[in-house]
């Protein structure tokens, strides 16, 4: 993550905060993004250098005015000014980051083999939430690599309990043995 990223997210949720707008502007932050990972041509046009800035603001007027909140449309309009809306993803990992440690949100990765059931997404939930004190918001990646098992990352953290793991660990030991 840039800088300059960080240090706009950062801007962005102060502000967002001081009006308890955080949130919703959260939300707006996340579907803005999915749309723009769907249509990166909209990005790079927001990006050109031979379309004036005051004519990228107006399409960003009237793509979103009254759809998203005002300092939304603000924010992606200073982005779009400074040259920095190419960072824009950048700036809406920051936010939640951010918005994550205000409120006691652990983002957890789970990554299996196979997609976890709802009961076992639920239980794994329950026992990290025990574990860390925190509001656990569980995201399940699929790796048939993995085997079997779960690798859980999260705050920096691994913890590798997969099959693949265990067979890379007994491959280690036996290489490793003098016979």
């Amino acid at each position: 993550m840039t800088q300059a990223a960080n240090t706009y997210a950062q801007a962005l949720y102060a502000l967002a905060k001081d009006e308890s707008l955080s949130k919703q502007i959260l939300s707006e932050l996340d579907v803005l993004k999915q749309a723009f990972d769907r249509e990166p041509d909209f990005v790079r046009l927001l990006s050109a250098p031979n379309l004036p800035k005051a004519e990228r603001c107006s399409i960003l007027d009237e793509s979103f005015r009254g759809t998203v909140h005002i300092y939304v449309l603000n924010f992606l309009k200073i982005l779009t000014e400074k040259g920095y809306i190419r960072y824009f993803s950048d700036c809406c990992k920051a936010y939640r980051t951010q918005y994550n440690a205000d409120n006691g949100i652990l983002t957890v990765q789970a990554v299996t083999a196979a997609a976890l059931t709802e009961d076992q997404s639920a239980r794994l939930v329950e026992k990290l939430t025990k574990l860390t004190g925190k509001t656990v918001e569980l995201v399940n990646r699929i790796d048939p690599k993995v085997l079997g098992g779960v690798r859980l990352d999260y705050d920096g953290k691994r913890v590798d309990g997969t099959v693949k793991n265990r067979l890379d660990a007994i491959g280690n030991m036996l290489k490793n043995t003098v016979l």
